[in-house]
């Protein structure tokens, strides 16, 4: 699947798809989120044109030689949950992180039709791989945590809450108390 997602092939996305992400998508992390949050408070320009994009919650840490990151895994994505929707409401399509969102974001997601994906914690190093360039956009004092614009190549995600609100995570559990342990 091509990054920046097409509203097309997005539609079709279920909870539940694994997926292969090639294009750009950025990073941002929590300092980065409150910034971009404020800029909007106060009328200002995102960094970035943020309408069809995906974000990587990931503060990658720095690169060895001859590398183009260093370990890329994913953050936890309920500390960006009291920015998300206004970043949704911007054009906002794609997230990628682990664990939970909140109810406000779900709603949000499917109010603007977009989708989180969630990435393997604890598999940075292999996540990393799939990172063919990387480049700071913004926030570069925020070090880890700046905006990064980054190219991938099948960057491996499971899409956890699709346009319509269906949550794997909650459609795995249920499954698991009616079928029981495979």
């Amino acid at each position: 699947m091509t990054n920046p997602i097409s509203e097309e092939t997005l539609l079709e996305l279920k909870a539940g798809d694994r997926v292969l992400l090639s294009g750009t998508i950025y990073t941002a992390r929590d300092a980065a989120h409150k910034r971009m949050f404020e800029a909007l408070q106060n009328g200002e320009q995102l960094p970035f044109d943020i309408a069809g994009q995906t974000i990587y919650y990931v503060g990658p840490t720095p690169a060895k030689p001859n590398q183009v990151i260093g370990s890329a895994g994913p953050t936890t994505s309920g500390r960006m949950d009291k920015y998300t929707p206004a970043l949704l409401d911007k054009g906002l399509k794609g997230m990628v992180g682990k664990g939970y969102r909140s109810p406000e974001v779900i709603e949000s997601m499917k109010k603007n039709k977009a989708v989180y994906f969630a990435a393997i914690g604890g598999s940075g190093a292999l996540i990393a791989r799939s990172i063919k360039s990387m480049e700071v956009i913004a926030y570069a004092d925020l070090g880890p945590e700046a905006i990064h614009k980054l190219t991938v190549q099948n960057f491996p995600a499971v899409v956890i809450i699709d346009s319509e609100g269906n949550d794997w995570y909650q459609i795995g559990k249920q499954q698991f108390q009616e079928e029981g342990p495979v």
